[in-house]
C-alpha cells in the first residue's frame, strides 16, 4: 500500500471516519511501526482491522492504540522511546499553514496520555515530538489538569520553538473550549501571557489558533479579549493586517451574539436604522429556500454589519441560528435592499428541520431592526 494523504481513493459520501482510518491508513501505521524490533505489523493489521469500520472516528484512534500497545514495552519511559522511533518525518517546519499532518498520527498522543501522566517530563518531551506530526491539543489536556504549573512552564519555553506546529499547540491545547476536547481546569487567565507572545507570530496556523483561542473566552471574559485584543494592537508587534484579521475572528463569536462593545470594538457603532423586510416566501417548503429581502436606512453614514437569525421549531425547545448577510455602509437618502435565498435543506446531517412556526429577525450592528414569521411546510 502506497503512502498517501488519509482521504486518498476517498469516495463521494465516504465517511470522515473512513477517510481517515482505512486498510491504507492503517497500513502505512504498520509500516510506520515495522522499524521496531520485535514489532509484528502483520500482528498489528490482524488485531486492527476486524471491526475497525463499525468503530466511530475516536473510537477507532483508542482501538488503534489498544493493538499498538500491545507490541510496545510496558515501561512508559521504554514506551516512549520506541513511539518516538516510529515517528514519520516532522512536517515541513518551513510552511505557515494547511499542513496538518495525518490523524492516524494522533494515537502517540493518545498512549502519551493513557501511560505518561505518572512521568510528566518524559511524556511532554514525547508530546513536543508528536506535535512536529499531528497535532496534540487533546493529548495535553490531562497534563494540564494533572501537572498545570510543570506544563504551562515547558509551554513558556514552546512559543519559541522553531517548529510552528509546537508554537501552535501552546494556544490549542490550552483553549477553554476546544472541540471534542476534554475540559481543562487552569484559570482562563493562565495562558494569556503565553498568547502576548504567540499573536505576532509570523504563521497563520499560529495566529488563528490564539483567534480561536479568544473567541473561546468572548463568552465568560469579554472585556479581557478586548483589553488584550487593544494592547496588542498598540504595541504593533504584528502586521496591521493580520491584526485586523486576528481581531475579527477573535470577536466572531461575540458580533453573532449582538454584543455591543465587541461591535464598537470593529468600528459598527450603534445608530439609528429604519427597516422594511418582505418574505418572497412566506410558507416554503422543507428542501426548497426561504427568499427575503430587506432595504435598510439611516439619517447619517452608517459602516454597517448585517446578519439575520432563523428561529427553528423544532420538538422540545426551539433552536436560533445566526447567519451573515452583509458587510456594508449605508449613506443617507440612499436606502440600501439586500436580498437573500436561504436553503432548507431536507437532508442535512448536522441539524435537522421540522415543520412548523419559524422567525426571521435581521441584525444590524448587534441590534433586531426587523422580524416576520414564516410556516415551514414538510
Amino acid at each position: 500500500m502506497a503512502r498517501g494523504p488519509d482521504a486518498a481513493g476517498a469516495g463521494q459520501g465516504r465517511s470522515l471516519a473512513d477517510q481517515l482510518f482505512n486498510a491504507d491508513s492503517v497500513g502505512d501505521l504498520a509500516r510506520d511501526f515495522a522499524v521496531l524490533p520485535g514489532f509484528d505489523p502483520e500482528r498489528f493489521l490482524s488485531d486492527t482491522l476486524p471491526g475497525l469500520g463499525a468503530l466511530p472516528l475516536m473510537a477507532r484512534l483508542d482501538h488503534l492504540a489498544d493493538g499498538l500497545q500491545a507490541q510496545l514495552p510496558r515501561d512508559f519511559p521504554a514506551m516512549a522511546d520506541a513511539l518516538e522511533a516510529a515517528m514519520p518525518p516532522p512536517l515541513d517546519p518551513a510552511r505557515g499553514d494547511d499542513d496538518f499532518g495525518r490523524f492516524i498520527h494522533a494515537v502517540h498522543g493518545v498512549l502519551a496520555a493513557r501511560h505518561g501522566l505518572d512521568h510528566p517530563d518524559r511524556a511532554l518531551d514525547l508530546l513536543h515530538a508528536a506535535t512536529r506530526r499531528f497535532s496534540m491539543e487533546y493529548a495535553i489536556r490531562p497534563f494540564l489538569n494533572r501537572w498545570p504549573d510543570r506544563t504551562l512552564s515547558r509551554m513558556t519555553d514552546w512559543v519559541e520553538d522553531p517548529h510552528y506546529h509546537v508554537r501552535r499547540l501552546v494556544s490549542e491545547g490550552t483553549r477553554p473550549r476546544l472541540p471534542w476536547g476534554r475540559a481543562v481546569s487552569i484559570d482562563p487567565a493562565a495562558p494569556l501571557p503565553l498568547l502576548d507572545r504567540l499573536h505576532a507570530d509570523p504563521t497563520r496556523f499560529v495566529t488563528r489558533s490564539v483567534a480561536n483561542h479568544l473567541n473561546d473566552l468572548t463568552r465568560r471574559h469579554p472585556r479581557a479579549v478586548l483589553d488584550r485584543l487593544g494592547r496588542w494592537r498598540s504595541e504593533g508587534r504584528q502586521r496591521p493586517a493580520e491584526m485586523d484579521w486576528i481581531t475579527r475572528h477573535a470577536l466572531r463569536g461575540a458580533v453573532k451574539r449582538g454584543d455591543a462593545e465587541a461591535l464598537a470594538h470593529l468600528g459598527y457603532r450603534s445608530g439609528a436604522v429604519r427597516a422594511d423586510l418582505r418574505l418572497e416566501t412566506p410558507k416554503p417548503r422543507i428542501g426548497a429556500a426561504l427568499r427575503f429581502s430587506v432595504t435598510l436606512a439611516a439619517d447619517a453614514p452608517l459602516p454597517v454589519l448585517v446578519d439575520y437569525r432563523i428561529g427553528f421549531a423544532r420538538p422540545g425547545r426551539p433552536a436560533e441560528k445566526v447567519f451573515k448577510l452583509k458587510t456594508t455602509r449605508i449613506v443617507p437618502e440612499k436606502p440600501l435592499t439586500l436580498e437573500k435565498t436561504h436553503p432548507l435543506k431536507g437532508n442535512a446531517t448536522t441539524f435537522r428541520l421540522h415543520p412548523g412556526p419559524h422567525t426571521l429577525v435581521i441584525q444590524v450592528n448587534g441590534a433586531d431592526v426587523a422580524s416576520a414569521g414564516f410556516e415551514l411546510r414538510a
